[in-house]
């Protein structure tokens, strides 16, 4: 190990950023591929409940603590009915869904997805159709979820079986509307104006309700981020959050630069934080407008077979990717990036949960097993619930092709008051060089370390299948804590969690 290869870090309970905000720890399932028929949904399976949803996936959700799914779309909103999928199932029709380019058979639609959600113990975050659609479909999709009785949506939802109303609180404006590949697209301008006056009647049918509007769909748009500009220029009153998606992936095999792609997000969501604060400063605003990451992930191992699969079929094997550790590693570092822009970051949604690019796979009439990239999800969700606290961090970095000075180490911490525990989530980078960490916490008195868990594997490519699991973490981190000094020894390519409890 060379001597100068050392991290340093002061942790202070003082050094606050912000209360994290569960929804943070948000997923989604579209209708697209796998996701919800044959993933969440499959109703001969041995292990299907009366709806026909599976437990076994029920039971790997719950162990990620999912707080809040967006449903049900995605690209595949935009040119959704949402009336076709409520109502007696033998009367609804099969369409075809003209954003993945397959049929359509609607067995799933928003009152089941409402009754999945509330078996995991997760919120909806419902989006509307901006694409083929607009006010009128909206306001009604609205007054049948969420409106107690007395009209005719609110009591055609009583007679589908749902006397209670479905009180969905999150609502995205559309999907992605400045992107040419969508059903709908629409300029800045259009979508702006479309997106208030749904808002607008949106929250005249319930006032509680908190919208998000969609920004530009990723930093190489050429309007962005104009087109976050002027959509919150036009619907600033109206809505309450913008939306921000970023895939990334390593197709030239690449890992150093790979591993440093979190820098990305992290200008991404500076630029987008800038931008709202300049339309607030703009409209002499008093109102912040917060981001809702409503989908990040890695993507790009799927790219290919997808072009092999026949169009308007049922449920096709689409954006299967199969994660490896250094995915899980990278996805570890974005997570640390939601935690570290706590402050504006409110919501983050990882894309998708079940099969289509997700910590969850399943056979059809199968198995369902955990992918590289659920570890550091589930750690995040489970222990990343507090205050986000700013790390005081010294890390050697290196250069690579797309970046410079990226830290070797990244880091994150949460304090949760009420508890008593201080979370130290880490990743070492470097891909041959374990690095050793001296942090002062002296501020914890009375703090004693809990454990020390480890995500590491030899092999960056390593994955894991329904057979077996190459990728787990273990809990034989090499720490220690001793008057207010924690000294930790981060091995290379390594996701680490480490627990302090008072």
């Amino acid at each position: 190990m060379s001597d100068q290869l050392k991290a340093t870090m002061i942790l202070d309970k003082s050094y606050e950023i912000s209360d994290v905000d569960k929804r943070i720890y948000g997923s989604f399932i579209e209708h697209l591929g796998r996701a919800v028929y044959g993933g969440i949904y499959e109703p001969g399976h041995p292990k299907a409940d009366k709806q026909g949803f599976r437990t076994d996936v029920m039971e790997l959700v719950k162990s990620l603590k999912v707080p809040i799914v967006r449903y049900p779309g995605g690209n595949m909103v935009s040119a959704y009915n949402w009336e076709d999928g409520v109502g007696p199932k033998k009367e609804r029709p099969r369409r075809l869904e003209l954003a993945w380019r397959t049929i359509e058979t609607n067995e799933v639609g928003t009152n089941e997805f409402a009754d999945w959600a509330r078996k995991i113990n997760a919120e909806v975050m419902m989006a509307v159709n901006l694409g083929t659609r607009g006010v009128e479909a909206a306001r009604n999709l609205i007054e049948y979820t969420n409106h107690p009785k007395g009209t005719y949506w609110s009591d055609l939802r009583r007679s589908h079986g749902y006397e209670d109303p479905h009180s969905i609180k999150t609502w995205c404006l559309g999907n992605e509307m400045d992107g040419p590949w969508q059903v709908g697209q629409k300029t800045a301008e259009e979508y702006g104006k479309i997106a208030k006056e749904t808002g607008k009647a949106m929250k005249l049918v319930d006032p509680s309700i908190e919208l998000v509007a969609c920004g530009s769909s990723h930093t190489e748009m050429p309007t962005f981020p104009e087109y976050d500009a002027t959509t919150l220029d036009i619907a600033y009153d109206q809505v309450d959050y913008i939306s921000l998606h970023r895939y990334y992936g390593n197709k030239s095999n690449d890992p150093a630069n790979y591993l440093a792609k979190n820098m990305d997000m992290t200008h991404f969501i500076k630029t987008v934080t800038s931008t709202c604060d300049y339309i607030k400063a703009k409209h002499r605003s008093k109102k912040t407008i917060n981001l809702s990451f409503d989908e990040w992930n890695v993507w790009y191992h799927s790219n290919d077979q997808d072009k092999e699969i026949d169009p308007w079929t049922i449920a096709p094997p689409q954006l299967e990717d199969v994660y490896n550790f250094e995915d899980a590693l990278l996805v570890g570092s974005m997570l640390i990036t939601l935690l570290q822009y706590a402050d504006r970051v409110k919501m983050a949604c990882m894309a998708q949960l079940v099969n289509v690019i997700a910590p969850i796979m399943t056979e059809n009439e199968g198995r369902a097993w955990k992918q590289t990239i659920f570890y550091p999800y589930m750690h995040t969700s489970i222990y990343g619930r507090g205050t986000s606290l700013k790390p005081i961090l010294s890390s050697p970095k290196y250069d690579s092709k797309d970046f410079t000075d990226v830290p070797y180490i990244d880091s994150a911490a949460v304090f949760n008051k009420e508890e008593e525990t201080v979370t130290l989530f880490l990743i070492n980078k470097h891909l041959d060089e374990d690095i050793p960490l001296q942090a002062d916490v002296r501020s914890f008195e009375g703090y004693t370390l809990v454990e020390h868990t480890v995500l590491e594997n030899e092999d960056l490519k390593a994955v894991n299948t329904a057979q077996r699991e190459s990728v787990k973490p273990h809990n034989r981190g090499e720490a220690t804590l001793k008057d207010g000094k924690l000294e930790a020894f981060l091995k290379k390519t390594s996701w680490n969690v480490i627990r302090l409890k008072k």
